[in-house]
């Protein structure tokens, strides 16, 4: 097959999700077993981790990055075969690191995905070693094109740029349900408040994108003088929020970088 999945968890399983808009000319493989259900959803294939090392011309590598030379290292055989493109989406290894791992002399495209290439509104980063042809890129952006927006990157602002993508979406989540708990508490119905603290994120986002405005400037025009914006606003500094969400990030950056280690 042209695709292969090995690992499918939350993010291989994203992924998947959305070339299946693209075509069923691939096959998906966990440890688990759990990911045949999503095999039969999709309508795609199902097959062991050997059979996809040794008989699909690009293979996704969703696996831990603390699994990662383990899982290469028992498919080397199947995989010095045909040489396969590597698609990793490992946080912290390198395309050197996956390189070696897999016996070396390898095409390796390294993605940082996020969840919401589930639906469509995924930003995938994405960059490719010297043994890529342009004319292999293009085709994969193009079957991955329902995933969302891809961004070609530097490899080493992979590690960085990727507490934001590819980390963002739970600190987004946690401050929708954040958001929608304080709603509750205030009285509004919590199927209410969960909608309207999603779409307020959802539109508020977009007019950061459409506008080119910063996003500094956009809160100070929603904040009159002595209202309730204003208050919330002030409620939030008192508690630190933009130093702890910075934190946040450089935390998740600081764990990237062990990975790779």
């Amino acid at each position: 097959m042209k695709y292969g999945f090995i690992g499918c968890g939350n993010m291989g399983g994203a992924l998947a999700r959305a070339l299946a808009r693209r075509t069923k000319d691939f096959t998906i493989t966990d440890r688990s077993g759990k990911a045949i259900g999503l095999a039969a959803e999709l309508a795609c294939g199902y097959s062991s981790a050997e059979e996809i090392a040794a008989g699909c011309e690009r293979i996704f590598l969703g696996v831990k990055p603390q699994m990662m030379a383990g899982v290469l290292e028992r498919l080397r055989p199947q995989l010095a075969e045909q040489k396969p493109v590597l698609i990793t989406m490992a946080a912290g290894l390198s395309m050197a690191q996956i390189d070696a791992m897999a016996g070396g002399g390898f095409p390796i495209i390294r993605i940082m995905p996020n969840t919401p290439a589930a639906v469509g509104k995924g930003l995938v980063l994405y960059c490719a070693n010297e043994l890529v042809s342009g004319e292999v890129l293009e085709s994969f952006l193009k079957d991955m094109g329902f995933a969302g927006r891809f961004d070609r990157i530097e490899e080493r602002l992979f590690d960085a740029a990727g507490t934001v993508t590819g980390c963002g979406p739970a600190y987004v989540y946690m401050f929708i349900e954040a958001m929608a708990d304080g709603a509750v508490a205030c009285g509004v119905p919590r199927v209410q408040a969960m909608e309207y603290a999603a779409s307020t994120l959802a539109g508020a986002a977009e007019m950061v994108l459409q506008s080119g405005i910063h996003p500094g400037a956009l809160k100070d025009a929603v904040c009159s003088p002595g209202g309730s914006t204003i208050a919330g606003v002030r409620a939030l500094e008192d508690h630190a929020f933009r130093g702890t969400v910075m934190d946040c990030i450089m935390a998740a950056y600081q764990r990237n970088q062990e990975l790779g280690k």
